[in-house]
């Protein structure tokens, strides 16, 4: 990739410190690199020649090599073994084995932004949309052949188009930091595809470029989506890396500062990840790589935001005891580059103590896998193993006080799902009542066992009418719920198609029409897009619909209504023992628009009879329009005083 004249040998200097990495200057490129320990460091320049790194600055090993550009390939051979710069800004390869056969490039940052502006779009504006660079477009048919699966594919207008037309606002993007394939999952012929296995923290995966320049093509892939009014928020995995443990590949951070880089314990690797290593994130060589990483991404790459991978694994100090307040994650939150951008926590790693739901500082949103488990547990029934009652379904939909109001943090603390990446489809959810992990060469013992779904009657695929119609009503029930309760919901790509993976629960490894998104959906299932248009348009026409402070029951004075009223369906007052009452399969929400808006009723029916409803009286409106029944799409219309509703089904009205 190198330029003709760049075969020749090029002088050197001793050059700077700062920054580290491959960074071009004036008259050629500073290369430096954090090895501490290192005895010699030779800089290998392939068609160039190669430089011993004389210069030494504190731990940082630096030189500069005159008249080199961008494209020239470069490693490090630190006391004989080459490594991969982790600072590298563009990479390419994978591991052939346990056999590194990464390689570096010095990259070319130039970009005309143009008029690129951020969206920034305020919390209780924000739909997520979580999606597979590769997966969304590689079906797609209006996209070419050859850009689908590419970052220029998902930037393509007919993706751009139907993002707008959805009315989600923010593109999570699973994992893009270059990553590579473990050897154990290599050797069953399978790929790591979700991509959670980074090596090159502030690299763009070059497999996603469509032409040989993944860190332009990413940029213009960002631009194009700004211009839409989309924001594009990255899933980043800098709890571990891909050398994981003692047996793993020697890639790069093992060999350049093990101790600074990863966390150990009486003489072995630390690992609340599951991946056999820990990124020690309160050392000052990992935390600095972390937040550069970071600031790279928001400066250089335009990027809007982060949702961090296991993210509590960063809140660990010491000796590997768990202290937000003390850690990276209070870092991260202070900085100036990055305060401003959206910080999403999946606040858990693979231990116990890393458990920490409601536990992350102001500035930061979490996942909240106890609303994706209530509302689970609401609409497949105590008959199915749920939970009895309405309490914890109620909790959701009023936004999870008591995980994320002690903080001092608002509703949107909490980002809302039901399906994810990792876990069933929401197809599956409602058609499998076990996971069928057969495909991933592990004897089904990969993936989570506690899906809290339900078959609806059958398991797996079937010609049954009647179940069938049953779990179209509860999958459209279930995206439903995760768009109207208070929070950020956040959707799964695909689902919104009826996208089956076939029971698998853990589809990592498979890079196929398993996993790819299906743009044109199997026949039953296209009513699911309808239903997420339908409720992103009126979540971001009412106010009421994604409320910004929690509820109090409290009555207003210019309305005389409840911020938030419950409902029975025989109109009776609410009571305390109600909560308790673990027969309860039915529960109503009235929420007060206040002066500006018009007053909404969500009606939910987890039973399996049909309800006639008593819709509140005044001061509450006379009469209501149908804006969503899960069991009829068509209906629409005026009602007031009562109305049936449905088994397994979930109604919205408006008020006029």
């Amino acid at each position: 990739m190198a330029e003709a004249w760049a075969y020749e040998r090029h002088p050197s200097a001793p050059g700077s410190p700062h920054p580290l990495g491959a960074r071009r200057v004036v008259s050629g490129v500073n290369f430096a690199i954090h090895a501490p320990r290192a005895r010699q460091v030779v800089l290998d320049l392939p068609g160039i020649g190669t430089y011993e790194v004389e210069s030494r600055t504190g731990s940082v090993w630096h030189a500069e090599v005159l008249g080199v550009g961008p494209g020239q390939e470069y490693a490090f051979v630190v006391d004989g073994v080459q490594v991969l710069d982790p600072y590298a800004l563009h990479v390419t390869g994978g591991l052939d084995g346990n056999t590194s056969r990464l390689r570096a490039y010095v990259a070319d940052t130039a970009f005309d932004w143009g008029a690129d502006v951020a969206p920034r779009i305020p919390w209780d504006r924000t739909v997520l949309y979580e999606a597979h660079v590769r997966g969304l477009t590689m079906r797609h048919p209006d996209v070419p052949e050859e850009l689908r699966g590419t970052y220029a594919g998902l930037a393509h207008p007919a993706v751009l188009d139907y993002l707008v037309a959805l009315g989600v606002t923010t593109v999570e993007l699973m994992p893009l930091h270059h990553f590579v394939t473990e050897p154990t999952v290599a050797e069953r012929g399978l790929v790591n595809y979700w991509g959670y296995n980074s090596v090159a923290f502030l690299a763009p995966h070059a497999p996603y470029a469509a032409g040989g320049d993944p860190v332009r093509e990413f940029k213009e892939m960002v631009r194009a989506l700004h211009a839409r009014g989309l924001e594009v928020v990255l899933d980043v995995v800098y709890n571990h890396t891909g050398e994981s443990g003692a047996g793993g590949p020697r890639i790069h951070l093992r060999v350049l500062d093990d101790t600074g880089y990863y966390r150990h314990a009486q003489g072995h690797y630390f690992d609340v990840t599951g991946c056999g290593n820990t990124v020690r994130a309160d050392a000052a060589p990992a935390a600095a790589l972390i937040v550069e990483s970071l600031r790279y991404w928001v400066r250089e790459m335009h990027v809007d935001g982060f949702r961090f991978d296991l993210a509590s694994a960063l809140a660990r100090v010491g000796r590997g005891r768990v202290d937000v307040e003390q850690s990276l994650i209070a870092t991260i939150g202070r900085d100036p580059v990055l305060r401003g951008v959206k910080l999403i926590a999946e606040p858990w790693d693979a231990s116990m103590d890393g458990y920490l739901v409601g536990g992350y500082p102001h500035g930061w949103a979490e996942w909240n896998d106890r609303f994706r488990d209530d509302v689970r547990d609401f609409w497949r029934g105590p008959a199915h193993g749920g939970a009895g009652g309405v309490a914890g379904i109620a909790r959701r939909l009023a936004g999870s006080s008591q995980e994320f109001e002690p903080s001092g943090r608002p509703p949107q603390a909490s980002v809302s799902f039901v399906t994810a990446h990792d876990g069933f489809t929401l197809r599956d959810l409602v058609s499998y009542d076990e996971k069928h992990n057969e495909a991933n060469g592990e004897d089904n013992r990969d993936g989570h066992a506690d899906n809290r779904s339900w078959n609806c009657g059958a398991e797996g695929e079937t010609d049954d009418v009647g179940v069938l119609a049953l779990r179209r009503r509860q999958a459209a029930n279930l995206v439903a719920t995760t768009l109207l309760a208070a929070g950020v919901p956040m959707l799964r790509a695909g689902d919104e198609h009826g996208q089956t993976q076939h029971g698998n629960n853990n589809a990592y490894c498979h890079d196929s029409a398993l996993t790819w998104v299906p743009w044109i959906p199997d026949v039953g299932w296209e009513h699911l897009r309808g239903v997420v248009g339908r409720l992103t348009a009126l979540r971001a026409a009412h106010p009421v619909l994604r409320t910004t402070r929690f509820f109090t029951g409290e009555v207003a004075a210019q309305t005389g209504r409840q911020d938030v009223r419950w409902l029975h369906p025989d109109g009776r007052d609410w009571e305390e023992h109600d909560w308790h009452d673990g027969a309860l399969r039915t529960l109503g929400m009235a929420l007060d628009g206040g002066p500006d808006d018009r007053c909404a009723v969500l009606l939910l029916n987890g039973g399996d009879s049909t309800v006639s409803w008593q819709l509140p009286e005044a001061p509450w409106p006379a009469s209501y329009e149908v804006a969503l029944d899960t069991a009829d799409l068509k209906r629409s219309g005026a009602v007031a005083h009562t109305l049936p509703v449905a088994s397994h089904s979930l109604v919205l009205l408006v008020g006029t």
